[in-house]
């Protein structure tokens, strides 16, 4: 079987030199990533520095991209009164959407009964993280930056979005010859950003595939059997989400359904891999953009969606809170536990950036409420294969996001939609050598 499943990897590395498509070749390296973390689970954890390396550069690309994109699209090409329409049509649509979330993850899990019953291996050990209880205070503290180059250091998203903001309406109000030198220097900071992105991405595959490796090897199979219910309630839900709520919304909107998941399938397959859904905005931006949504919506729309509008975050925790109950044998009311996933859903405002953060969300409200904390291990031992499921949701939300605030302010470009290509690098390449000769 291993050299069949081997064969089978050579083939699809064959099919990847003949299609050079860097989607394809990110899948496949997904493919070889599983397939090096089952048959060698211990070489396997030596390739995390490939795969930290990929999202450390990714991570440098994230403040400038945001402040650029933002100070262009507020003070370049957009009015004050636009920016706080869609500031409220942003917030609007993504508590509508993440409260449809929330319920949805609540009646998955009553339906599944996935914690009753639920035993840990004898051998099972896990370190929980550390948890630090978060008021609703130092929730709207975390929105206002203290100190612009600590956030940018630390990759908090939110209180650099509102700089941005702040400092581009701040610009608009500038005489035009004090506000063009700064408008042109954030015009050549997005677009080298966004070239920079390019760079970064054919790096993309090898800190893909050692993700995967890493999670494969370090997880083995074991754990999945016994806690192979909740990771099937989690994964159906996601799914019923994506078919009921967001393929609708997509309908809804007329968007080509077909060119929407080509330009959203590379993003989603490195926040699939990387468990986080800021290594995958950069491209998400870059490819909303190209798939026909204003600049300025999408340098908008996106990063505050990566703290208002996690659809597959949200889910999750209002599953994995009921779960933590059932485990514990408490019977929770249907109030109660509504009230267990709204306080899930304030307390998990800015936690996109971060890797299995969401478990420490999870500890503090079990901490608040009153239940145990030992069904959490559970949940930790395959967070990780969890986490890269409601990551993939988080990102595709929030790209659909920006297409319906830009349909709603009429600006989405249908024909860039209905036109949309992925990039290949070698054809441009060869169609600019074309264009030399002629």
């Amino acid at each position: 079987m291993i050299s069949v499943r081997w064969i089978f990897i050579a083939s699809l590395v064959l099919y990847g030199l003949f299609k050079r498509s860097l989607t394809t070749w990110i899948l496949i390296s997904m493919a070889m990533g599983i397939e090096i973390g089952l048959d060698f689970p211990a070489f396997a954890q030596n390739l995390q520095v490939l795969s930290k390396i990929f999202l450390r550069m990714v991570k440098t690309i994230i403040a400038p991209i945001l402040f650029a994109t933002l100070v262009v699209g507020i003070a370049g090409h957009s009015n004050l009164k636009q920016v706080g329409r869609m500031g409220w049509k942003s917030i609007l649509y993504f508590e509508v959407v993440t409260t449809i979330a929330l319920v949805l993850g609540l009646i998955a899990i009553n339906l599944s009964k996935a914690g009753e019953g639920i035993h840990l291996p004898r051998d099972f050990h896990q370190d929980l993280p550390p948890t630090q209880p978060q008021s609703w205070q130092d929730v709207i503290l975390h929105i206002f930056p203290e100190n612009i180059i600590k956030s940018m250091y630390n990759g908090d998203v939110l209180p650099i979005v509102v700089f941005s903001v702040i400092f581009g309406i701040a610009l608009a109000m500038l005489r035009e010859d004090k506000r063009k030198p700064m408008l042109n220097f954030c015009e050549s900071l997005a677009e080298t950003m966004f070239r920079f992105t390019n760079i970064i991405m054919y790096f993309a595959p090898f800190g893909v595939g050692a993700a995967i490796a890493v999670t494969v090897g370090h997880l083995g199979l074991d754990i999945l059997k016994s806690l192979f219910l909740l990771l099937s309630t989690l994964y159906v839900a996601l799914i019923a989400f994506i078919l009921l709520v967001l393929l609708p919304v997509a309908l809804f909107i007329k968007l080509p359904i077909k060119n929407f998941v080509k330009a959203v399938s590379e993003p989603v397959s490195i926040a699939f891999a990387t468990t986080s859904s800021e290594s995958a905005l950069p491209k998400a931006m870059e490819n909303m953009e190209k798939f026909g949504v204003p600049r300025k919506i999408v340098s908008f729309v996106l990063p505050t969606g990566y703290t208002f509008n996690l659809d597959g975050t949200t889910l999750y925790l209002s599953l994995a809170s009921v779960f933590v109950a059932q485990a514990a044998g408490i019977h929770m009311s249907l109030t109660e536990q509504l009230l267990m996933g709204l306080t899930l859903m304030l307390t998990s405002k800015g936690v996109a950036g971060v890797p299995r953060a969401s478990l420490v969300i999870l500890l503090g409200t079990a901490a608040s409420f009153g239940l145990p904390i030992w069904p959490i291990m559970a949940i930790l031992g395959i967070d990780e294969l969890m986490d890269m499921a409601r990551t993939s949701v988080n990102v595709i939300g929030n790209t659909l996001a920006s297409c319906v605030i830009a349909r709603w302010e009429g600006e989405f470009d249908d024909k860039k939609a209905i036109n949309y290509q992925i990039e290949n690098p070698e054809v441009k390449t060869v169609e600019a050598r074309d264009k030399i000769h002629v």
